[in-house]
């Protein structure tokens, strides 16, 4: 099964999120990636953000592990605290690739928490949640279990 690691990762009331137009689609995602053989969720996560977004981050922090079956697999979602860098796609990073062949395109931006429920994050559970954590706060003890149903 499939498994990725994806950061909520806050700055300035804003969140950054990875903005898609894949073939026409448009839609966000959280940043982050595929779990790698040998690698931890923790060392995916650091190596993703740093190629989808020239970012670094700190304090992260499991909040929530979403089933979305066996198409998508397990997502390993942590809240993170930016540290420093500019939003924008590692050149060496295969999106960068795949975005300057111009139609299935990624674009990390910042987008404001308030505004979470017009972000069209997908899957649209995930969308609403943070919603919800943003309003009433993140899991403190154990992470959230979310499940998708595909």
């Amino acid at each position: 099964m499939r498994k990725t690691a994806r950061a909520i990762l806050l700055k300035d009331d804003q969140i950054l999120l990875m903005d898609r137009n894949k073939f026409g689609r448009k839609y966000r995602a959280l940043v982050g990636g595929k779990i790698e053989i040998g690698e931890t969720p923790e060392q995916a996560l650091r190596r993703e953000v740093l190629e989808e977004a020239s970012i670094t981050f700190k304090n992260e922090r499991l909040v929530i592990v979403e089933d979305a079956g066996s198409v998508y697999g397990m997502q390993y979602i942590y809240l993170c605290e930016y540290d420093q860098g500019e939003a924008s796609l590692d050149i060496d990073s295969e999106e960068y690739k795949i975005s300057s062949l111009g139609k299935n395109l990624y674009k990390p931006i910042w987008f404001p928490t308030k505004d979470i429920l017009n972000a069209n994050i997908l899957p649209k559970e995930l969308n609403q949640l943070l919603d919800d954590f943003f309003k009433l706060g993140f899991p403190q003890d154990q992470p959230y279990q979310l499940k998708i149903n595909t």
